[in-house]
């Protein structure tokens, strides 16, 4: 496989781009059941001081964020932990938590070379700041970390950008409709790499990844990194997200998915976010994230 099989389990569980709905669970739950077991890592895990406790509903009047600053400081608590895995060629997997958490993630990899994303979700977050309609950075991270944005996120340490848009693959959209009616900036419209929902229904998984495969292969980097928001999965399989779209790739698919990315790429880690645990009442879908994940990375 693309990857060392030494992994390190990182917590970071914020909420600071999305609200206290219960995200924040995230993580302590996939870990309650046995998530860390079944990849049968030695590595303690790292948790990172989420800074939930200043959460702030009120938009910043400059730059219409919501925690913007705090949510710098967060990023930037990233680094260190992050810099350290990839000096010591472990994988990592980073538990949120929302998207946000992607700034620190990309960011800390740009201090450190090329890096590209392949960024699986259901929605774009390609909006700016003054078309979403909350504020929260979630639905803005793609933005910020290929450098569209307010400076205080897009361009930590300039940084600027984090990824370029020819290194951002972006899988399994399906919020076109939404997008346009709030009119978000439209991601198809640049050089960022689009395989949504649609076409891989079109032209089927394995297509798919053949086509990102040769995509891949004519760009360089140092490594990828995967962004995994469990609401790519359909909603009629895991409803336990905060914004619900109808739709979506299985659990098989999603497990498929990512073993092949793992398989042909040189993948240095993943990040987990947006599944909460508040709306799984039987807890059978964190059940069902925690065989996907571990399936994947044994």
């Amino acid at each position: 496989m693309a990857r060392n099989t030494d992994i390190q389990v990182i917590t970071a569980a914020s909420i600071l781009g999305l609200r206290p709905s219960g995200v924040e669970k995230l993580a302590a739950t996939l870990m309650s059941t046995g998530l860390c077991e079944m990849l049968n890592t030695s590595n303690a895990v790292i948790e990172i001081p989420t800074l939930n406790q200043f959460y702030s509903g009120q938009r910043d009047g400059y730059t219409g964020l919501l925690n913007g600053e705090r949510l710098k400081e967060f990023s930037i608590s990233l680094h260190n932990p992050i810099k350290a895995s990839v000096q010591g060629n472990k994988f990592m997997l980073i538990l949120g938590g929302d998207c946000s958490i992607l700034i620190g993630i990309m960011s800390a990899l740009k201090s450190m070379g090329t890096y590209g994303l392949f960024f699986i979700d259901a929605h774009a977050d390609f909006y700016e700041p003054e078309k979403s309609v909350r504020g929260e950075v979630a639905d803005m991270d793609l933005a910020l970390v290929t450098g569209r944005g307010p400076e205080i996120l897009a361009n930590i340490n300039q940084l600027k950008p984090y990824v370029k848009d020819e290194h951002f693959i972006h899988i399994g959209q399906r919020d076109f409709e939404k997008t346009k009616r709030y009119g978000s900036q439209d991601i198809r419209s640049t050089d960022i790499q689009c395989f949504d929902f649609h076409s891989i229904q079109r032209f089927g998984l394995q297509k798919t990844l053949d086509r990102i495969e040769k995509y891949t292969n004519e760009i360089k980097t140092d490594g990828f990194w995967i962004h995994f928001d469990t609401d790519v999965i359909a909603d009629d399989s895991n409803p336990a997200v905060d914004y619900r779209l109808p739709g979506g790739l299985s659990f098989e698919q999603c497990e498929t998915l990512l073993k092949s990315l793992l398989q042909r790429h040189n993948i240095v880690g993943m990040s987990v976010t947006i599944f909460n645990p508040s709306l799984d009442k039987d807890g059978s879908i964190a059940e069902q994230l925690t065989a996907c994940i571990s399936n994947v990375l044994n």
